[in-house]
């Protein structure tokens, strides 16, 4: 397979990089360490639901920065908060308006965590997945990152050269735990695999 060059802007060495599970970020992690760039993950993804399918998720991640030696940050599981966001939208479409939505709290977070922490770059694989929209994904970063002056959210395709390939070797060589879901129940509700067990969506209508 064909080497991916990369290099941040402004020759930073160091980036923040948001995680959603470790299948979409192991070729990422791999990528960056080998490109010598020193990635923190952070793991922020209150849209995974139910908590069981959060916590599988995001151990799986740990075991694999564990594995690299990449640092970890786990961000809050603010589940009510992003039903809140999403309300009204529930019957989107994946790559609909409730994915816009998500992918900003979800970035928002990420762009704070940076400016808070000293990155002057953040960046998602989010965007590497088929079942997203790069564009609605990066539209999202940027936005979030021109709440702090001096933070870039880096727009780089990570479906591109061997990305997609190097994702899947490195996924099936770690036998990651592989979900048949993006991540939301409304995803999980709207994949035929899944449809005969889907948890119970809350009623956050009903919470003060």
């Amino acid at each position: 397979m064909e080497e991916i060059i990369l290099s941040l802007p402004n020759t930073e060495r160091k980036v923040l990089l948001h995680c959603c599970c470790a299948p979409c970020s192991g070729g990422i992690i791999e990528t960056l360490l080998k490109a010598d760039i020193a990635p923190t993950i952070l793991f922020y993804n209150p849209n995974i639901h139910p908590q069981e399918e959060y916590e599988k998720r995001k151990e799986e991640l740990i075991r694999f920065a564990v594995k690299k030696n990449v640092p970890f940050a786990d961000s809050d599981y603010d589940l009510d908060t992003w039903f809140e966001r999403v309300k009204g939208l529930e019957d989107e479409p994946e790559r609909g308006a409730r994915c816009s939505v998500c992918f900003d709290m979800r970035l928002e977070r990420s762009a704070l965590f940076a400016h808070e922490n000293g990155f002057a770059v953040f960046t998602s694989n989010l965007g590497i997945s088929r079942f997203k929209d790069m564009d609605q994904v990066n539209a999202a970063g940027l936005h979030a990152a021109s709440r702090y002056p001096g933070l870039i959210y880096w727009t780089y395709n990570w479906r591109s050269g061997n990305g997609m390939t190097l994702m899947r070797q490195v996924a099936k060589n770690e036998n990651f735990y592989r979900q048949k879901y993006c991540g939301c129940v409304y995803s999980r509700r709207d994949t035929s695999s899944c449809k005969s067990d889907t948890p119970k969506i809350p009623d956050i209508a009903a919470k003060t």
